[in-house]
């Protein structure tokens, strides 16, 4: 008797799992730039993959609404490219190709500065790192919502626009 083939396996195809492989890799960075111990690391797993899921699913509907109300209407959708890295593509109402985005670098482009975490994202996600989970969730909230990520969100919609 033999055995059937293994299915073949190829790169991933499921956009929301290839973000929350993203989140992993975020938590990893995370881990290095944070003072976290050995025990933090199930939270810097849960901030990072939050992280992740939420700034981007966010920002498809924003840069879909904001280039409608700019006139410059773009559709936005989430897939994953040849290394199974989740991309953001954009395309005209009409169909033609428009700028595409990497979740990663949306990602830098949001929380960091030059390279490190910007003082304010990284006050709140340390501060996420300690206590119970409504105070996880809690400076999660605050960390979506603060002042840096939503200019940062606002300078990639436009640098989309502009392409």
């Amino acid at each position: 008797m033999t055995l059937p083939d293994p299915p073949e396996t190829g790169p991933a195809t499921d956009p929301q799992a290839a973000l929350m492989a993203e989140g992993d890799r975020l938590a990893r960075h995370l881990t290095q730039t944070l003072e976290a111990t050995l025990p933090d690391q199930p939270r810097l797993t849960l901030l990072g993959r939050s992280l992740a899921l939420n700034l981007v699913n966010a920002f498809v509907p924003t840069l879909e609404h904001i280039s409608r109300r700019a006139g410059r209407p773009l559709h936005a959708t989430l897939t994953v490219d040849d290394r199974a890295r989740p991309l953001l593509i954009t395309a005209t109402p009409d169909g033609e190709s428009g700028p595409t985005l990497s979740a990663d670098d949306l990602l830098r482009d949001l929380l960091f500065v030059r390279g490190h975490l910007h003082p304010v994202v990284r006050e709140h996600l340390q501060g996420g790192l300690r206590g119970s989970e409504h105070q996880a969730t809690r400076a999660l909230v605050s960390c979506l919502n603060s002042r840096p990520v939503l200019d940062a969100m606002t300078r990639a919609v436009q640098t989309l626009l502009a392409r």
